[in-house]
């Protein structure tokens, strides 16, 4: 697990995988506070971070035929965030069904010693194969499914 990322439990004991952000300038706008799509972006970084940490071998898959393909994100504002703010970007398994992957995210940031949800996201991806020029819907990769488990609200 890298330096950046970790794992941690939620208040209903259910833990989130955790890929911690620096907010950069290039991640602000001209008013100072984050620009809305780098919310979605970093939700792209944890799913990444996640894989490489977890799931290596669907790495080496999506070198070959497996494509995750975002079927819908979306991110709730809270409390803006800055320029240096240091964010924990929180993910979880939300759901399974066949060939699709539903994903929580919760944007994290300590204020004033206080632990505040600057956001929360959600993301459902799919698992498909290339199949020359076209896309056919596939299972889950089996270490994907595995890793995701112990990140999931009903996991037993």
């Amino acid at each position: 697990m890298s330096a950046a990322s970790r794992v941690v439990p939620s208040a209903d004991v259910v833990p989130f995988y955790v890929h911690r952000h620096v907010v950069g300038l290039r991640d602000t706008n001209v008013v100072g506070n984050v620009y809305f799509s780098r919310y979605l972006d970093w939700q792209g970084t944890c799913r990444e971070m996640f894989l490489r940490d977890h799931a290596r071998e669907v790495l080496a898959e999506l070198r070959g035929s497996l494509r995750l393909i975002t079927l819908h994100c979306g991110c709730r504002y809270f409390s803006e965030l800055f320029a240096f703010d240091e964010v924990e970007v929180r993910m979880r398994l939300s759901g399974l069904q066949q060939n699709r992957i539903a994903m929580e995210f919760e944007y994290r940031v300590i204020r004033d010693g206080e632990d505040v949800l600057a956001a929360r996201g959600d993301q459902e991806i799919a698992c498909m194969r290339a199949a020359g020029e076209r896309l056919l819907a596939c299972p889950i990769p089996e270490e994907l499914s595995l890793a995701l488990r112990p990140f999931t609200r009903s996991h037993t």
